[in-house]
């Protein structure tokens, strides 16, 4: 199977598949021990060759799945900001919307706004009856994007060594949402 992946445009942002001139900016955003701490499993930075094989995992992702994550751009400047989308990989509970952003851009609403771009083209172009997303209960900042897309705290998820938080919001709260 070849998926064409689809561009995604927001007010800010413009989300698109990865390319080979994204590995600098990627490596070092995945590289920065704040942003691995939640962002890589394990939360240990990666050195360049790690983040190449996340890159292209991602990548991949979509031609596993049939969506995935995006590299997200500002339209604006054109820099990298980050990775926004879909997520489903083996073993998963359910179909995921997450980032990981580059430290540089925390705090500038880009990972709400890529998140609802992310999750309104789960449920109108995918057709997902819900999604979720897997945090860390430190991740404070990622919980408050959760909660701004809509998702509520469903239950605890083990996770190798990890005890994860699952928050999910349902096609049906997702619908309520835009009335």
């Amino acid at each position: 199977m070849t998926v064409d992946i689809p561009t995604l445009e927001t007010d800010r942002l413009i989300l698109r598949p990865f390319s080979d001139s994204d590995l600098d900016a990627y490596a070092a955003m995945m590289g920065n021990a704040d942003v691995s701490q939640f962002a890589s499993l394990g939360g240990a930075p990666m050195d360049r060759m790690d983040a190449w094989r996340s890159m292209a995992m991602h990548l991949g992702h979509w031609q596993l799945r049939g969506f995935g994550q995006w590299a997200a751009e500002e339209k604006d400047s054109g820099a990298f900001v980050g990775r926004i989308g879909t997520y489903y990989p083996e073993t998963w509970p359910g179909r995921e919307v997450g980032y990981a952003l580059a430290r540089e851009h925390w705090g500038k609403g880009y990972a709400t706004e890529g998140s609802i771009a992310a999750r309104d083209y789960a449920f109108e172009t995918l057709g997902w009856d819900e999604v979720i997303s897997i945090i860390h209960p430190d991740n404070v900042r990622s919980i408050a994007v959760a909660e701004r897309i809509g998702e509520t705290f469903r239950e605890t998820w083990q996770l190798r060594d990890m005890t994860l938080k699952i928050y999910a919001l349902t096609r049906a709260e997702w619908e309520n949402l835009k009335v």
